[in-house]
């Protein structure tokens, strides 16, 4: 038995970590050392790159959480204070789904997943699903913006079959971070990718809702073509963790060239005489959509008002 092994974290439950190595899957703890001191996130979570010791029981010890490139995160309230819970370390894109109907895409979620995204310098993937139930003209019309900014979208059903062998190919051989909403069919997409892999996650997923006393799990699943599926939860409270409002318009691709154009270089971007954010949404060249979800993240309920006073409707 080799005296070290590297590994990926597969599945996290009740301070247990199961790694996964070329030798065999090894169920850890943390060494003691590695427990010391302040910390503001998740010593250690799914997705992340670690250094175990194998014991002679078949079980290991972590030895060292490799440094993390980027993390999927929520707030958690604390008994002291608020801190960062990983929902996914080191994940190569984020994979909004969204659905085309029933229930209606809240594209000001998807417009945070994508912030969220850009500042962790990860890939974002955009899910249409459900366009069974709408015309291909309908999605169209609500998701092509943000290929027109960019970013990938694959129109799904799982009913049809219709976008799920491209889908698979965007999850091959990839971490990806599943996101969105309740209800828009990602159990029955990734059944459709993988038999049975959605009964999988939706298993678990049901087992730590159950009560607020119910142990938390928190698990990749493996892809039969290669790579790995988290589903996240938590998506009402997703962090920007450490974002100033002053860096958001560098979040939003559309709005990240302009800034520099603006007269002063603490634009808001909402009254400014020389703004060039405020010249491009009355031009037309950015989406009103667009600008109404940044100021609805950098100012919360005051957004309200500016968007009501606001001609960009």
């Amino acid at each position: 038995m080799p005296e070290t092994l590297e590994g990926l974290v597969i599945r996290a439950q009740s301070g247990f970590l199961v790694v996964h190595t070329d030798a065999g899957d090894y169920t850890c703890r943390l060494r003691g050392r590695l427990k010391q001191g302040d910390q503001e996130g998740d010593r250690v979570a799914v997705g992340d790159r670690v250094t175990i010791t194998p014991q002679e029981d078949g079980s290991g010890v972590i030895e060292t959480v490799h440094e993390r490139r980027a993390e999927f995160a929520r707030i958690r309230t604390g008994i002291k204070r608020d801190f960062r819970q990983i929902l996914l370390a080191n994940p190569d894109q984020i994979v909004a789904v969204f659905a085309c109907a029933q229930p209606e895409p809240s594209l000001r979620m998807l417009d945070r997943f994508l912030v969220i995204a850009e500042k962790q310098m990860v890939d974002a993937l955009i899910v249409a699903n459900k366009v069974d139930l709408v015309t291909p003209q309908a999605a169209q019309a609500v998701f092509g913006l943000y290929e027109e900014l960019g970013y990938p979208v694959v129109y799904t059903s799982a009913v049809t079959g219709q976008g799920v062998d491209r889908l698979r190919e965007h999850l091959q051989g990839k971490l990806s971070a599943l996101a969105g909403p309740s209800g828009v069919g990602k159990s029955s997409l990734l059944n459709a990718i993988q038999p049975d892999l959605g009964l999988q996650v939706r298993s678990v997923s049901e087992a730590t809702s159950k009560g607020r006393h119910t142990t938390r799990v928190r698990e990749l699943y493996p892809l039969d073509v290669g790579g790995y599926v988290a589903d996240t939860p938590g998506i009402r409270s997703l962090a920007l963790w450490d974002t100033e409002p002053e860096e958001l318009d560098a979040y939003f691709v559309e709005l990240r060239p302009l800034v520099a154009d603006c007269q002063f270089s603490d634009c808001t971007h909402t009254h400014e005489p020389g703004c060039a954010v405020l010249a491009a949404v009355e031009a037309g060249e950015v989406a009103p959509q667009r600008y109404h979800s940044y100021l609805r993240l950098r100012f919360g309920d005051e957004s309200e008002e500016m968007i009501e006073e606001g001609a960009w409707d």
